[in-house]
């Protein structure tokens, strides 16, 4: 089985890659340097990226991992044509024109698919290990938003249990942490698992928003808002397809030492 993992060097596509050949699956990984890659020897590099997919990037592919970029229409095209029987996507939880876009190309399609939907990722934390290694103090605006954030090695399993195994076809997998965390708390937490003592400090969002570009600002503005009412959910999803349940962030915090200190 040869299964094609695009987003090969990224946060979660790196560690698809590692899963799948651990199962023993032929892995082609797409990447724009493959000089740069530090994959695996086993895997077969391809030069490339999805705004301009050649057509032999999916000859004798059976199965994708497939990012939310470039234009999914006709990367999906692309991969039928060549006989790619099923794929998997890689979105978000939180809606979008992209995830739309993505997941309608790929159901439209006729082959095999299923959705992985993340919530936050974990890693998203490390925007803040500078100021950790410096101050020790993290300040951001909303400390009392409750988020539950994702360690990207469970996203990466859940994607690789549904490339590799059947029974998942047609279903949307979205994904949480398995506890919901003021910022408050998941500084300690990552404080807890690198043994540091850190504080927390609340920024009014005016100040915040000077020091990050504007739609970004105002994407994580509205989302953190929105999660000071109506905290983000634990759910299950994790825990219900790997039989084991989803790493905590002190767990994701000790896996990443290394960045915090």
């Amino acid at each position: 089985m040869r299964i094609l993992v695009t987003g090969a060097t990224g946060t979660v596509g790196r560690h698809v890659v590692d899963q799948l050949l651990t199962a023993g699956a032929t892995v082609r990984a797409l990447t724009r340097d493959p000089a740069a890659a530090a994959l695996p020897s086993r895997v077969e590099l391809v030069r490339g990226d999805l705004d301009a997919p050649a057509p032999e990037l999916f000859e004798g592919v059976d199965r994708m991992y497939l990012l939310a970029l470039g234009d999914p229409q006709h990367v999906t095209d692309l991969a039928k044509r060549a006989g790619v029987r099923r794929i998997v996507t890689l979105t978000s939880v939180v809606a979008s024109e992209t995830r739309e876009r993505t997941e309608r190309a790929v159901e439209n399609s006729g082959l095999e698919w299923t959705h992985v939907r993340p919530g936050m990722f974990a890693a998203n934390l490390l925007d803040w290990a500078d100021a950790i290694k410096t101050t020790g103090v993290v300040r951001e605006p909303y400390a009392d938003a409750r988020q539950t954030p994702v360690h990207e090695q469970d996203i990466a399993a859940v994607a690789a249990t549904a490339l590799l195994f059947d029974g998942h076809t047609g279903q949307t997998y979205p994904l949480s942490g398995p506890e919901s965390l003021t910022k408050r708390e998941q500084v300690a937490a990552i404080g807890a698992a690198v043994g540091l003592d850190l504080r927390f400090e609340q920024q009014s969002p005016d100040e915040w928003r000077t020091q990050v570009p504007g739609f970004v600002a105002d994407f994580l503005l509205d989302l953190w808002r929105q999660a000071t009412r109506t905290p983000e959910p634990v759910l299950s999803t994790v825990e219900d397809l790997l039989g084991r349940p989803a790493r905590t962030l002190t767990e994701w915090a000790a896996d990443h030492v290394g960045d915090f200190r």
